[in-house]
């Protein structure tokens, strides 16, 4: 699987869109210092997603999603791929039996498909949008992800590349 972390908040990202002539769309921009953190872990093969919202990102919330993690897939050995952030490589995580954390190498988060599931939710769920709360963007973001979690196919197209699937294939 590979896991990534990535930050949302009440910041919005205005962008093109349609409207018929001679209207003009008209799109809001908001910009509050608020932030949420979403947590993901995918497997490219099948289109495996797992998901979580947390406050932070820290060791403490690591913990929190990889144990959830190691939980849901009680019977499977998990090799995690992530990037080298602190709270990836503190002494104090501990990963659960049933995973072991593998990074990637340093700079090179163009190695981790992860990244493209959060453009894809930051296109298609967030752009052109003002939420009033942080509340009610926690609310779209775990909706968008559950969304996700539950189209495999779509989780697979964006994140089976050639060079997974032969590592994948060299070590069996």
């Amino acid at each position: 699987m590979f896991q990534d972390e990535a930050r949302f908040g009440r910041i919005n990202d205005v962008r093109r869109c349609w409207a018929p002539r001679p209207l003009r769309p008209l799109c809001q921009a908001m910009l509050t210092h608020e932030y949420t953190y979403a947590y993901a872990a995918i497997e490219p093969v099948t289109g495996l997603m797992d998901a979580l919202v947390l406050p932070q990102v820290n060791t403490q919330c690591m913990q929190i999603f990889l144990d959830t993690v190691a939980q849901r897939h009680p019977g499977e050995n998990i090799v995690m791929i992530l990037d080298g952030a602190g709270w990836h490589s503190s002494g104090q995580l501990i990963a659960p039996a049933n995973i072991r954390l593998l990074p990637l190498p340093p700079y090179a988060p163009e190695l981790n498909p992860v990244e493209h599931i959060w453009d894809e939710l930051r296109e298609k769920c967030f752009h052109n949008k003002v939420f009033e709360s942080l509340d009610t963007l926690e609310d779209d973001l775990v909706f968008a992800l559950l969304a996700m979690e539950n189209t495999p196919a779509v989780v697979e197209s964006i994140s089976r590349w050639p060079w997974i699937i032969d590592a994948l294939s060299k070590g069996k």
